[in-house]
């Protein structure tokens, strides 16, 4: 096999996040619900938007803030994501180019608006998001570069693809040229109200073999085996043929591969500020290891230290180089 371009290749939605510290009566009032993720169309993303006061935005979405972070740990990342060669379309391209991640994903010339995700963080750091999908629903299999795919050492992809048609058939034919190239998949199930919509289908892709590698949290795991039990769950996810991260926010992560367990705690915090895209950096830390080849439960401290990062502040995007804090982490060290 020939050595890789990239350490990990990011497909998903390219989304320009726009973020604003509210509290639960305004959650409650907009009839949201609160911890989930919801599609909306254009018009309700802009009443949302002008209901929602000071705002901080910031470029974002799933796949591609786990990818900047892996950037962001010296990894040598890649993204495919469609935007709209529009303001904040520019500014997304600008924005992960910036963190020497490689994007050449041509933009759209017309239709949709790049994406935007409105983000409500409540005093107890939760977000309730709000995305208008825009130019992501024109990711069509023709936006994806074999060459770069198929010379990633793993392609990551985001539950959220799942949703838009063309997306969802760009998703499985990246896959195939993943793996006819030798290569593995990764999927994040990027949230329960995902899972709830597509459980069957994450199972299909999981038993197909179509993942190799699969990061949760503990409510999406959950919605997978259709269980509030975590052990249940748990035992369920052993049966899979996969290499699997679940992360428990305060509880740490647990990693599975067949009859193996790891245990690890979570990342020592200050303060929790906004816990948007804490399992996108989880899994930045852990692909980052796991790309060197490192012990499975030090790429899931890994992960817990660039969670931990991103939730003391506003935004999915490291603030502070992840190179250099796992240089100086007491936390890592300690293993």
């Amino acid at each position: 096999m020939p050595a890789a371009k990239f350490d990990v290749l990011g497909l998903g939605n390219a989304i320009v996040d726009v973020i604003a510290p509210v509290d639960d009566d305004f959650v409650i009032n907009a009839k949201l619900r609160k911890g989930a993720m919801q599609l909306v169309d254009e018009a309700a993303a802009q009443a949302l938007y002008d209901a929602m006061g000071a705002t901080t935005i910031v470029s974002g979405g799933s796949a591609a803030n786990t990818i900047a972070g892996l950037a962001s740990f010296g990894g040598k990342g890649a993204f495919i994501g469609k935007v709209r060669d529009d303001e904040a379309g520019r500014a997304f391209a600008h924005d992960i180019k910036a963190t020497g991640v490689h994007f050449s994903t041509p933009a759209s010339q017309d239709g949709p608006s790049t994406a935007r995700c409105l983000v409500l963080v409540t005093p107890d750091g939760q977000r309730t998001m709000n995305t208008y999908l825009g130019a992501c629903q024109n990711l069509t299999i023709a936006d994806i570069d074999a060459a770069d795919v198929a010379a990633s050492q793993i392609l990551y992809l985001e539950g959220y693809l799942w949703d838009p048609p063309a997306a969802k058939r760009a998703f499985v034919e990246a896959a195939r040229i993943a793996h006819d190239a030798g290569r593995q998949v990764a999927l994040t199930l990027s949230d329960v109200f995902c899972v709830d919509r597509y459980q069957q289908e994450f199972q299909d892709l999981i038993r197909d073999g179509v993942v190799d590698i699969l990061f949760a949290n503990e409510s999406e795991l959950h919605a997978l085996y259709q269980t509030s039990d975590f052990a249940s769950a748990l035992a369920a996810l052993r049966q899979e043929n996969i290499l699997a991260a679940v992360t428990r926010s305060e509880k740490g992560a647990v990693v599975v591969k067949g009859a193996v367990t790891y245990e690890v705690a979570a990342a020592p915090i200050g303060t929790l500020v906004d816990t948007t895209g804490a399992g996108d950096l989880f899994a930045a830390g852990f692909l980052t290891g796991y790309t060197r080849q490192q012990p499975l439960d030090r790429c899931a401290r890994l992960g817990a230290l660039a969670a931990s990062e991103i939730i003391q502040h506003f935004g999915a995007r490291p603030e502070t180089g992840l190179a250099g804090l796992a240089e100086q982490s007491d936390y890592l060290h300690a293993l």
